[in-house]
């Protein structure tokens, strides 16, 4: 027997398949609720939300693969669980992009229909916890995915306010912001790396990021928090700034950087701009100074 009284959505369009579910759900436990189509099931959602939808792939009209589709347009979390007897690769993958959590194959076996509910439900409801518990931090958090930000939570968003960062659209922050917050906390996504806490600049402001959970291939989530802190962590420098950077820790003009390294004067200026932006730095003393901080005159470059 089920401990709550989890609510499921049955969605077939076989009135026979539909009774004997709601039968055999409600006597394990299950508050049960039914539609007998796709569309239907549309119609149901938009007056409640369960804990779970058992859905029937093979319908008339919508199937249960669009009909997934639309669901996730509604609800990114709701557990989704496909009835099917097409086991085949091809369908159970097709299922799975359509936005499914999981599968059972006819015929239909009880006991693991309601253990496979109680599973997702559990997870759906520690993920929307989570994130309720993000939203009202007022630590300011950001998910970051390999080339966007996922979201970010009220607190993340009044920072950016502040900053004057708000996005034209008013999403939070804009696209060039946004771009530079990724490759800012890209050592943390590093797996070579053990590092959790990187300092950067956004804008004339200097940001602390923090990993706040272990980061994963899809996604990273980190705190920012304002910091008047110069970073601590490894800077990612190409070779070559890391070579100009050495000469300026040493002392070096740039004329004197561009004829040990063969290069115009000029260059030698333009590796510099890229490499007091990276280092958050103003002046060559605090540029020499992170250089030593770096230790990039006893090993020449980090990471060497």
């Amino acid at each position: 027997m089920v401990e709550t009284a989890l609510r499921i959505l049955v969605v077939d369009d076989h009135p026979d398949t539909r009774h004997w579910l709601a039968q055999e759900l409600t006597q394990a436990g299950l508050l049960v609720h039914c539609a007998a189509s796709g569309e239907q099931a549309l119609v149901e959602l938009a007056g409640f939300v369960p804990d779970a939808v058992l859905l029937d792939v093979m319908m008339g009209g919508l199937d249960g693969f669009a009909t997934c589709e639309r669901i996730r347009e509604i609800d990114e979390e709701l557990p989704v669980l496909f009835m099917t007897g097409l086991n085949d690769t091809e369908h159970v993958l097709r299922g799975f992009s359509a936005g499914a959590n999981d599968y059972v194959t006819k015929p239909l076996s009880i006991p693991e229909i309601v253990a496979r509910v109680q599973v997702h439900t559990r997870t759906a409801r520690l993920v929307r916890s989570t994130r309720e518990a993000v939203d009202a931090s007022d630590l300011a958090m950001v998910a970051l995915g390999t080339s966007e930000m996922l979201w970010c939570n009220d607190a993340a968003r009044r920072l950016f306010d502040r900053l004057g960062l708000r996005g034209s659209d008013g999403t939070a922050p804009d696209p060039d912001s946004q771009t530079r917050v990724l490759a800012a906390v890209a050592p943390l996504r590093d797996a070579q790396q053990t590092q959790t806490e990187v300092i950067f600049c956004l804008g004339s402001t200097r940001l602390r990021a923090t990993t706040v959970a272990e980061p994963t291939d899809a996604h990273c989530l980190v705190s920012l928090a304002e910091s008047q802190e110069v970073s601590a962590a490894p800077v990612r420098l190409t070779a070559r700034e890391s070579e100009v950077l050495l000469w300026v820790a040493r002392g070096k003009t740039n004329r004197d950087i561009a004829d040990i390294l063969g290069m115009s004067p000029r260059t030698v200026n333009k590796h510099l701009e890229h490499i007091f932006e990276k280092l958050g730095v103003e002046t060559r003393t605090a540029a020499a100074a992170a250089a030593r901080r770096l230790r990039i005159d006893d090993a020449g470059a980090p990471g060497d």
